[in-house]
């Protein structure tokens, strides 16, 4: 009997010990942060090719040797998205060499490469659209052209070290633009 109450006073104990704020992990998630919604409007700049861009990025010229290179400064994302721009002569096959071996180059950082055919008949633009997951320098990249004239390349790079978690929706906000430009283009 003795040792009976022994039992109940454990369990008690048992009871009272255990009925504390016990630590969860927390659950992965990501930011929810709120961007404005995009409102686009066609660019004509003197070079030979038109877009639409979202009115929150700026166009600042790119301090490259080609006056057709353009960055799209998003400041209130702290990112960027560099174009370039490269006549087509004879060298079709080398700049697209070029334009896909850019996202492989990521591969060291980035969880995976997703890449997406784009095609336009009417306005003959073809292309690919790269996002990369991951830690990676540049979370997007594409190229379209016109596969006679004209090249255009893409890439998305933040002011930040890349922190694939933090980035997540100013990486998504952007993509959806570079998407929209890619849609949106027409050559000259």
């Amino acid at each position: 009997m003795r040792y009976l109450g022994y039992v109940v006073v454990f369990i008690i104990f048992g009871f009272m010990v255990s009925c504390g704020n016990e630590v969860q992990p927390k659950p992965k998630a990501m930011l929810a942060l709120n961007y404005p919604k995009p409102e686009y409007r066609p660019i004509n700049l003197d070079c030979p090719y038109t877009f639409e861009k979202n009115q929150l990025a700026e166009v600042v010229p790119s301090k490259s040797r080609n006056g057709c290179w353009i960055n799209l400064d998003y400041p209130l994302l702290k990112g960027s998205i560099f174009i370039t721009y490269q006549p087509v002569s004879n060298n079709l096959d080398s700049l697209l060499r070029d334009a896909q071996k850019l996202p492989l180059e990521h591969t060291i950082k980035a969880d995976a490469i997703e890449g997406d055919i784009y095609t336009n008949d009417l306005h003959k633009a073809y292309g690919m659209f790269y996002e990369l997951q991951g830690d990676a320098a540049s979370q997007a990249q594409f190229y379209i052209t016109d596969s006679t004239k004209h090249f255009l390349t893409g890439s998305v790079y933040f002011n930040t070290q890349p922190n694939y978690d933090s980035i997540y929706p100013a990486a998504k906000y952007i993509m959806q633009d570079m998407r929209r430009l890619m849609e949106s283009i027409r050559w000259q």
